[in-house]
């Protein structure tokens, strides 16, 4: 395996996680599918607020079906509120800016789960991430690159926790895009829809955050270097840390509860 970082820029770059977003559907797949891409990429900041989304015609030929059926995916969408549309001659769908901390709800869903199913929730997330920066560390090309350090610095700067957790999303998918897998980043995407708020909760404190962004950072910089077994240290590292913190929160809404 080639892990000199000077050789990157021969590689093709692999688009980022915005590439999943857009890339093919399967056959038989219609417009929910395409209502399920487009809001998972709104909900994980790979589209940004205010964002204009390519034609109806261009977004049928990137997913492979009609543009019938992108018009109906974007009417659900609208009526979920994750997009408007805009009349004239610089109309068109935008991303609508969705940022909340939706503390309570995420708060409810520690409740619902038990903490051995907290873990091995955990214990799956460690199984990808890990492996997508052993990856990434030898495929990752320049473009790539530039999407994990644009990642870091956005959770850096994010103020509130909404932003931060998006911000932590986007890291984890365009860390799995940099290892130049297509099945592990939709593996990711999935996995972030499906449980990734309950994971990655966002620090309440300076410290905390700071700590948070320093792991994302030491991820990057063996990546950067080429170290893959580093590379995956650090992101099973930084999994079991958003564990530890998340399983904190819980032990403390469920002593809640005791009478």
């Amino acid at each position: 395996m080639t892990t000199n970082g000077d050789n990157r820029s021969l590689r093709a770059p692999g688009g980022g996680g915005r590439a999943a977003v857009f890339a093919p559907l399967e056959v038989g797949r219609r417009a929910d599918a395409v209502v399920r891409r487009l809001s998972e990429g709104i909900r994980l900041g790979l589209l940004r607020a205010d964002e204009q989304l390519p034609s109806e015609t261009d977004l049928a030929g990137s997913f492979g079906v009609s543009a019938v059926t992108v018009r109906e995916a974007l009417t659900t969408l609208r009526e979920q509120g994750l997009v408007e549309t805009r009349r004239g001659r610089r109309g068109g769908s935008f991303v609508r800016d969705i940022r909340t901390s939706g503390a309570d709800l995420l708060h409810e869903r520690l409740r619902e789960v038990s903490p051995s199913e907290l873990r091995d929730l955990a214990d799956h997330y460690v199984a990808i991430a890990g492996t997508s920066a052993l990856l990434a560390a030898d495929r990752a090309g320049r473009d790539d690159l530039d999407l994990l350090t644009a990642s870091v610095d956005e959770l850096a700067r994010a103020a509130d926790a909404g932003s931060r957790r998006r911000a932590e999303a986007r890291f984890h998918v365009e860390l799995a895009a940099a290892a130049q897998s297509p099945r592990l980043t939709r593996a990711v995407i999935d996995l972030q829809s499906e449980v990734g708020s309950l994971l990655w909760l966002a620090a309440t404190t300076p410290a905390a955050h700071t700590d948070v962004v320093a792991r994302y950072r030491q991820v990057l910089d063996a990546v950067v270097a080429g170290d893959g077994q580093r590379a995956r240290a650090q992101a099973v590292a930084q999994v079991y840390a958003a564990l530890a913190r998340a399983s904190a929160i819980q032990l403390t809404l469920l002593g809640e509860e005791e009478p």
